[in-house]
């Protein structure tokens, strides 16, 4: 039985490093480009002020970036505020102060808030759906392994915006710009509502594999599981809120794989 490195399905889960940087070095999915490979990723900030270090270092960066990373810097920093504040309650300033630069930077590089959120969220999503597909494009792994690395990936990003002693806390953009959609333009109203559709893909795809090696059971029809799938993914934060903390969400994954799975598996 093939099972999934633990390096892979731990992301987020130390607050202390960026979330996006997270990301983009834990799951690096090679067929599918990701926005900046980690190679070529540097924590320096051009037009950051070296004595706000400590302010970007809450976020990964070290106050002394070069104009080549800043914005990537200033994304990373956007998403780990936009997650916990919304868009409602992130500004340039905010940004700014976090970051360590100038409000002058932030709109040299991307103009306008709405501007800037848009990047942020289409990068989010492409993260997100690179890393699943990591999860569930693996032929050489079982369904059950792929339910685990999937609970193993929701937790990680749990744990970033939760941890230990805290609990109720938001951890999926995608939820967060939800409830603040008619803010967004329509570029980022189209992406949030094509999260669903690419994540019903994604699962058909996965468990149409599942029913080829036998491993679901006769009465289950993948399209019709990977549409439960896609809702439980696309609802995991509002569920872990709902509950006030992410057990819940890890018995409703591990439930549905026990319905749909073969007995002889």
């Amino acid at each position: 039985m093939k099972t999934m490195s633990p390096a892979r399905t731990a992301c987020g889960a130390d607050p202390s490093i960026s979330l996006n940087v997270c990301i983009r070095t834990t799951y690096p999915p090679p067929p599918i480009p990701t926005y900046l490979p980690a190679s070529q990723y540097s924590v320096k900030c051009w037009g950051c002020r070296k004595a706000s270090a400590s302010k970007a270092n809450a976020f990964g960066y070290d106050g002394s970036m070069d104009e080549t990373d800043t914005r990537q810097a200033i994304k990373d920093t956007a998403l780990e505020l936009l997650v916990r504040h919304g868009y409602r309650g992130t500004s340039f300033g905010d940004i700014s102060a976090a970051l360590g630069t100038t409000r002058a930077n932030i709109h040299y590089h991307f103009g306008n808030k709405q501007a800037l959120v848009d990047e942020v969220l289409g990068d989010y999503m492409e993260a997100t759906l690179s890393a699943l597909r990591a999860v569930w494009s693996d032929e050489g792994a079982k369904l059950s392994d792929q339910v685990e690395a999937m609970i193993a990936y929701s937790r990680g990003r749990f744990l970033h915006f939760n941890p230990p002693d805290t609990k109720g806390r938001n951890w999926s953009l995608i939820t967060r710009l939800r409830q603040d959609a008619e803010l967004l333009g329509a570029d980022g109203q189209k992406m949030l509502d094509h999260f669903g559709a690419e994540l019903s893909m994604l699962f058909t795809d996965a468990l149409s594999a599942a029913g080829r090696r036998g491993e679901l059971a006769p009465n289950i029809v993948p399209s019709d599981a990977a549409l439960l799938l896609a809702a439980i993914a696309d609802n995991a934060a509002p569920i872990t809120l709902a509950e006030g903390g992410f057990d819940m969400l890890e018995k409703t994954y591990r439930s549905l794989a026990q319905i749909i799975k073969s007995s002889t598996y």
